[in-house]
């Protein structure tokens, strides 16, 4: 029995529901609330979750959902908190879906991934996909994306299911458009703090010598450093702002077609 259920979170609940039913004998969670008391919407969410997310592997989806609840919907911002804030949402959720796998006895490749940390507001809101397990899945979607004509699909598929999508989920978009440009080019990470940008590139990125020259002695207090990391300043603060120029400035320093179009 859990009394007022409404009072703990869900990975609380699901922590404690976890703990029964674990030998051969058929047991039951009860979670009691008060009859007079007006749920708020984020508990009955909670609550619908445990009745949703029951079977095996539901660990992820009720994390994920953990965190758009706990984290005001900015998914990817600079508002998350404990180990999330540290690494990234990206991450963090890779790091699940590894952990899950192997309970499961699935051992997934070795990847060597692009990590983007860029503290913006990129998220698919409530008000655009309002069933939560249909907006799990396009995020999966689109951080599973590959090619360029995975993302087109993807992109399609929002506007024919649930019309043009808004600003933050363009966002998102253009962020994994940057991430495949990032990939291609051989990026190890890109970090932004405020104003501050960071590029990490891998000794076998495609680079062009010269014109990434160019690029620092033109921006002043750009640095480049002898272990492949690129510093500037970008004073840009917009979603879209930031990642058309640095979206730009990757394929201008590889020396891309699109770049000199």
């Amino acid at each position: 029995l859990i009394n007022r259920a409404e009072r703990l979170g869900l990975s609380e609940l699901y922590q404690l529901r976890g703990r029964v039913g674990r030998s051969d004998r058929r047991a039951y969670a009860y979670l009691l609330l008060p009859s007079e008391i007006d749920l708020t919407a984020i508990a009955r969410r909670r609550l619908a979750a445990l009745k949703e997310f029951s079977d095996l592997g539901a660990g992820f989806k009720i994390a994920a959902l953990d965190l758009e609840l706990r984290g005001a919907g900015n998914m990817l911002g600079g508002e998350q908190s404990g180990h999330i804030e540290a690494i990234g949402f990206e991450l963090y959720t890779q790091m699940l879906d590894r952990a899950v796998r192997e309970l499961k006895g699935e051992m997934p490749e070795e990847e060597v991934a692009t990590q983007l940390n860029l503290g913006l507001n990129i998220r698919i809101p409530a008000d655009y996909i309002p069933e939560e397990n249909q907006r799990l899945r396009m995020y999966k979607r689109v951080a599973g994306v590959e090619r360029d004509s995975q993302l087109h699909d993807v992109r399609a598929e929002l506007i024919d299911r649930y019309g043009e999508p808004p600003a933050a989920v363009r966002n998102l978009l253009d962020y994994a458009e940057l991430k495949l440009v990032a990939v291609r080019m051989g990026v190890g990470a890109i970090e932004r703090k405020r104003e501050q940008v960071s590029i990490k590139f891998r000794q076998t990125a495609t680079v062009d010598p010269e014109r990434l020259a160019r690029f620092v002695a033109s921006q002043r207090g750009t640095q480049f450093s002898p272990d492949g990391t690129l510093k500037f300043l970008q004073k840009a603060t917009a979603a879209e702002d930031v990642l058309s120029n640095l979206k730009h400035l990757l394929e201008e320093l590889a020396g891309t077609p699109s770049a000199a179009a």
